[in-house]
């Protein structure tokens, strides 16, 4: 094969590398690994350091928050890599409602980031989905964000520590007050979790009520530690 060959291939190798590339799950583009293009992937809101150390919300002094203080949450942390602000509400909405499923790619990427410095939990599980919705759904996006994030880790998931033990209205349908009394008894512990530190992975984390629930029904079974793994903290009422 002559040297004019080759060189026609060496040109056309950065066309093709480009035509095969990955969309932009957001704007179409020519995404990377993680399925987001530079431009789309640096308009991501991060969560900033000024945030709730318990809760994550954002708050301006990055002290712990009244509700926090008043209150304290049946978990012990959360770690989130975003606000749910645009874009991420793109992402976390096609995962979610739309069954995108490549869309835990870059929320994935972004919690991986966000849990950089934490320590490993001696547990890690998807927050569990009711029975109905996982069968409508066909699939627990938690479950998703938990696959990947196991595999960055090389962490096993404990898919079976709890369960949903009745079904309620979506949370999202909702008002803030009610949820914590719609998601009241909803968990059961069918594994020894006495004295382990455990980490929960969720997309969303609005009232928290779910997470503490959970985190309460662990506790009871003698978990050490309960820890929020959540793509995307919501701001406070009224500031979005």
């Amino acid at each position: 094969m002559s040297n004019s060959i080759f060189r026609f291939f060496d040109n056309c190798l950065p066309i093709v590398q480009t035509l095969m590339a990955p969309a932009c799950l957001l704007c179409g583009g020519h995404g990377d690994n993680e399925g987001l293009c530079q431009g789309c992937h640096d308009s991501l809101p991060w969560l900033t350091s000024m945030h709730c150390p318990v809760c994550a919300i954002p708050n301006p002094t990055g002290e712990r928050c009244g509700r926090c203080v008043s209150k304290p949450p049946q978990f012990d942390r959360v770690i989130a890599a975003f606000t749910y602000e645009f874009p991420a509400t793109v992402l976390i909405q096609g995962l979610k409602y739309r069954g995108d499923l490549a869309c835990s790619r870059p929320l994935a990427a972004g919690l991986a980031q966000a849990l950089d410095n934490e320590p490993y939990p001696d547990l890690i599980m998807p927050m569990p989905l009711a029975q109905a919705r996982l069968a409508g759904r066909g699939f627990n996006q938690a479950l998703e964000l938990a696959n990947r994030l196991a595999v960055e880790f090389g962490l096993d998931i404990s898919v079976d520590i709890c369960r949903r033990t009745r079904e309620g209205s979506p949370q999202a349908a909702l008002p803030w007050k009610q949820r914590a009394i719609n998601i009241r008894n909803a968990f059961a512990c069918d594994v020894d979790v006495n004295g382990k530190s455990v980490a929960v992975i969720d997309d969303v984390l609005t009232t928290g009520a779910t997470l503490n629930e959970l985190a309460r029904t662990l506790k009871r079974g003698g978990a050490r530690e309960v820890v929020g793994w959540i793509a995307a903290r919501t701001p406070a009422p009224g500031e979005t």
